[in-house]
């Protein structure tokens, strides 16, 4: 991987001669390009550019989707007259986020063809009720947005639920022969796929009550904090 931009905002690698990310103080987003047209998946939180960041890398059409509508994957949304989103999210995204602009709804198994670069929209509730991971099938790669890293995984809010997270875990076993590698947005980079099983079980025995975790305050909110050698994660009390 080689980096082309780097500057005390963000940092631009390219992954190969078509993909990169975009690393934004502790969050990353990701360029695709195909032969017609490209797509950023996501647009950062810190900086506000991420169409010119984009645009600088590719002459190719350019369209945004976003993985969820968390605060720190949507800072340069305003930049674009619409977004690919799947609708489950819009209540996190206009209502909880307070953000605005007009969103192109992408449903469980809709292809977006970016030109002999076939990307599968798959459904992962959990994290957020629309949360998508992107299937990059050519390439095998999985872009996992929050709910598979090896980070700090947040599971405390009105727009979390613990029960859903695990079974969008189990749903990924059906693509396990797909990918070999998960670009998430936040923690290590990549993950290999070994992971989800790790997260699945590490959250199953959160909910069962198995693990018992240390209480934490962040943001104002008393929560508690699971730290599975895995990932952490962030829960209601």
């Amino acid at each position: 991987m080689k980096t082309v931009i780097q500057n005390e905002e963000y940092q631009v690698i390219s992954i190969d001669e078509h993909t990169w990310r975009i690393e934004d103080k502790g969050v990353r987003f990701f360029l695709l390009e195909g032969t017609e047209k490209a797509l950023l998946i996501d647009s950062g939180m810190q900086v506000h550019c991420a169409k010119e960041i984009a645009e600088g890398l590719t002459k190719l059409p350019l369209s945004l989707l976003i993985t969820h509508g968390d605060r720190d994957h949507v800072g340069s949304n305003e930049e674009f007259p619409s977004f690919y989103m799947h609708p489950s999210e819009a209540s996190n995204y206009y209502n909880t986020q307070k953000k605005t602009g007009r969103f192109i709804p992408v449903q469980e198994g809709e292809i977006l063809d970016l030109g002999e670069r076939p990307l599968e929209i798959i459904a992962l509730p959990g994290h957020t009720p629309g949360s998508i991971a992107v299937l990059d099938k050519k390439n095998r790669t999985l872009i996992s947005g929050d709910p598979i890293q090896d980070g700090n995984i947040f599971m405390f809010g009105v727009q979390r639920e613990f029960h859903a997270y695990v079974h969008s875990l189990e749903k990924l076993d059906r693509y396990k022969e797909d990918f070999d590698l998960i670009y998430p947005s936040h923690g290590g980079f990549p993950v290999k796929p070994d992971l989800i099983p790790r997260l699945r079980e590490s959250a199953e025995k959160i909910l069962s009550g198995e693990l018992e975790g240390e209480n934490f305050e962040m943001f104002g909110n008393h929560i508690k904090r699971y730290d599975t050698g895995v990932a952490v994660f962030l829960c209601e009390p």
